[in-house]
């Protein structure tokens, strides 16, 4: 596994991404119109030698994707650590990229050793007509060409109404959201699968489940169903604490991070 940047070639796609430390990196998956350095404050708070690797998700960040190439974020997870030479490691995922942990974990048991989700989503999953109507304020802007609409509402979403009481973590949202393209709110090709809460009980390795009392109620419910179903979680419920816990509880969340992994 070699130091720095990089970048990976997949099918219709290029990925982009870094490394650092020494021996078996935790890999880090971002979440919705977020990139890799989404993860820049909870990295300062690890200890120093702690491994990462973290990337754009295709047609996130620094990461291309080719228009209508149908794909699973799964499938480009697989290739990014083969390409690497990583056999088998952690991996940390946060919604979105916390359904794509998931996933992932699913579809190929022997490549983690262990598993933490941080407020995640679920390939799959059927949300509620609530979070639908809440998609459909931002994509609808999105598409209709005003994206700054479309990042004002997205930055105004009840998931992030606790984040929102801290500015300098706000901030960090709001400087995200706007460095997003907003692709994903127009169109995404990613394929359709079948929903992964129907296997949540074959899921093999120790997971560590960390929510906040104040997320969104799917997204609660989401955490409570992995909760019951998996046969080896922990979960770590932040009282007062919303969906982005990396940035709300950054240090809490580390330290739970590094006992967890040992």
């Amino acid at each position: 596994m070699r130091q720095g940047a990089f970048t990976v070639s997949v099918e219709g796609a290029t990925l982009s991404g870094e490394v650092s430390g020494e021996g078996t990196p935790l890999v880090l998956v971002h979440g919705m119109a977020g990139d890799r350095h989404e993860w820049d404050r909870l990295l300062t708070a690890l200890p120093s030698g702690r491994a990462t690797l973290r990337y754009d998700l295709r047609g996130f960040g620094q990461s291309e994707a080719r228009e209508g190439a149908a794909f699973s974020h799964a499938d480009d997870l697989l290739a990014l650590l083969d390409a690497q030479g990583i056999a088998r490691a952690p991996l940390l995922g946060l919604s979105m990229g916390g359904g794509v942990a998931l996933n992932f974990a699913l579809d190929h048991p022997e490549r983690v050793s262990r598993l933490i989700l941080v407020s995640p989503a679920m390939v799959g999953w059927e949300w509620s007509d609530e979070w639908k109507a809440l998609w459909r304020e931002v994509a609808a802007p999105a598409r209709e060409g005003n994206l700054a609409l479309a990042r004002d509402r997205w930055f105004a979403h009840p998931m992030f109404a606790a984040l929102r009481r801290d500015p300098a973590a706000a901030e960090d949202l709001r400087r995200g959201i706007e460095a997003y393209h907003g692709r994903q709110w127009i169109r995404d090709w990613q394929r359709d699968e079948l929903p992964d809460v129907d296997r949540l009980h074959t899921l093999a390795m120790p997971c560590l489940l960390l929510t906040g009392t104040l997320d969104v109620p799917d997204i609660r419910l989401i955490a409570d169903v992995i909760e019951g179903a998996a046969p080896d979680a922990r979960r770590i419920d932040f009282a007062d604490a919303g969906h982005m816990l990396h940035l709300e509880r950054t240090d809490e969340v580390a330290r739970a991070v590094e006992a967890f992994l040992g």
